[in-house]
């Protein structure tokens, strides 16, 4: 009688421990009673009531989960017909895309509340509507734009509607990330594809070395110019200075002239004769002919009508 007491007080108190829950730091929980919930507790011990009456869900906050959405190349041949993740363009071809998001639970309680009401069909459900979201990204778009653009842009596009669409679902998580991990065209068009791919390439390998040579020769004659212009700066300043110079040359040879014009009225006639000389002898040493024009003289002034007999050699 006493071993069965024991027994039976054990199996109580074994039941009575069911109540009591040990919460981790990077953990929240969610106690309900009866299916509604009573407490949120935080890191820590909790002491509710055992098994049957208390349902502890003990929730990691801090961990990133990943769920995988799209084209999965290791199964899609072993899925006959269409392959899930094969998305429709808008000019009507097809693309295989696949993509992996990444996601945590919020910590507010009514998130809280939400996750571990849905936290079996969480990653069910994330999967299908970033499937969704990702064929209306496909639909506005070419198939040379997806599959070029798509690494970059179907991240940012997806992310802030699957966000929406998992609030409106109240799945109680945050999306922190989408990540393409599969984009390519079907494999029955791969080759074709990838000669287009090829040839895009170098189209855009000559462009780019094309606008490479148009910089360069842009440089080059923004280098030249730049010289023609000092050099046209130098020589104007040059002139300039001259110019000047022969100017104040000029005045002060002026001025000493008519100083000397007011001592000696006949000074400057001194003065022309002298320079005549030095031309006329010039002119003969480059062998010029210099005659006299006395014979030519008549009443009348100067015979112009008359020319001098060419000299004999």
């Amino acid at each position: 009688m006493t071993r069965t007491r024991w027994l039976l007080f054990l199996a109580v108190a074994a039941y009575l421990l069911t109540g009591v829950a040990q919460v981790r730091p990077e953990e929240r929980a969610v106690v309900r009673r009866f299916g509604a919930v009573v407490a949120r507790p935080g890191p820590g011990l909790w002491v509710g009531l055992p098994w049957g009456i208390d349902r502890v869900d003990r929730v990691q906050v801090r961990t990133v989960r990943q769920v995988k959405a799209g084209f999965n190349p290791e199964t899609s041949s072993d899925v006959p017909g269409t392959p899930v993740g094969q998305f429709l363009t808008g000019d009507q071809n097809l693309v295989n895309l696949g993509f992996v998001v990444d996601y945590a639970v919020s910590e507010t309680d009514r998130d809280l509340d939400d996750y571990v009401a849905q936290q079996d069909r969480v990653d069910v459900a994330l999967a299908r509507e970033a499937e969704a979201a990702a064929a209306e990204w496909a639909a506005g778009r070419g198939v040379d734009d997806a599959l070029l653009a798509g690494s970059a842009e179907l991240p940012a596009w997806v992310t802030p509607r699957l966000q929406e669409r998992a609030d409106r679902l109240r799945l109680g998580v945050r999306v922190q990330r989408v990540s393409v991990a599969a984009l390519a065209p079907p494999d029955e068009v791969r080759a074709a594809f990838e000669q287009v791919t090829q040839a895009q390439t170098g189209i855009r390998t000559k462009e780019f070395q094309a606008r490479q040579e148009a910089e360069q020769r842009r440089r080059q004659a923004d280098a030249l110019g730049y010289k023609f212009e000092q050099e046209a700066v130098v020589f104007r300043d040059g002139q300039l200075r001259q110019a000047r110079a022969d100017a104040d040359d000029f005045r002060a040879q002026l001025a000493a002239l008519r100083t000397l014009k007011a001592a000696d009225p006949d000074a400057l006639a001194v003065i022309w004769w002298a320079e005549m000389q030095k031309t006329l002898a010039g002119i003969r040493a480059r062998g010029g002919r210099v005659e006299p024009l006395d014979t030519h003289l008549g009443k009348d002034g100067l015979d112009l009508t008359q020319f001098l007999t060419p000299r004999k050699r």
